[in-house]
């Protein structure tokens, strides 16, 4: 009972959650169940044909209905790293030697510092489920990449640093943690 009590009273989101680990692309739970799932390329259809549109909407509608198993649809806010884009522009200001192209070199660093100084970020969009069985994951993973690609549409199994946003932007607001090494 002591030991409940100072898990619901802990400061570090972690400690309550029951997380054992993240591996192999897999959310690993203290009951073994694992949460895993595709990460889904984002695609504006919006500026395709109209004939085009209603084909992968009608894709779609297919591919979720005959999904047979639970599954959650998440979109993740990820902070967008632009400091290799502004180090390679920096490159290319040092070695240039026309006015007019270093103008416009340093008006594409100027706007990069500007939305790395206003926390920008790119929307990723996500499927899940859980399941204990490795076998039927596998199927599952299978499963969801062949449907969305019947609906032109691209995936891949979650990194764990996908499923390592994911939980940073459901748990602590999108601000990024440390995991600690979990101990059996």
């Amino acid at each position: 009972m002591k030991n409940s009590a100072k898990k619901t009273n802990s400061g570090f989101t972690e400690d309550w959650v029951p997380i054992s680990s993240i591996a192999n692309g897999c959310i690993v739970l203290n009951n073994k169940i694992k949460v895993t799932g595709v990460k889904i390329k984002p695609r504006n259809i919006f500026i395709l044909d109209q004939a085009t549109q209603d084909n992968v909407i009608v894709a779609l509608k297919n591919f979720y209905n005959m999904i047979d198993f639970e599954f959650w649809l998440i979109s993740a806010d990820r902070p967008v790293d632009l400091n290799a884009y502004l180090a390679r522009l920096q490159l290319l200001y040092n070695q240039s030697t026309s006015p007019a192209i270093r103008k416009l070199i340093n008006q594409d660093i100027d706007k990069a510092n500007s939305f790395m100084d206003n926390n920008i970020t790119d929307t990723e969009y996500y499927i899940l489920f859980r399941e204990k069985n490795d076998d039927l994951i596998q199927k599952r993973l299978r499963t969801l990449i062949t449907g969305l690609a019947n609906s032109g549409l691209e995936a891949v199994q979650t990194s764990n640093d996908d499923l390592r946003v994911i939980l940073d932007n459901f748990l602590n607001s999108g601000m990024t943690t440390n995991f600690k090494v979990v101990t059996s």
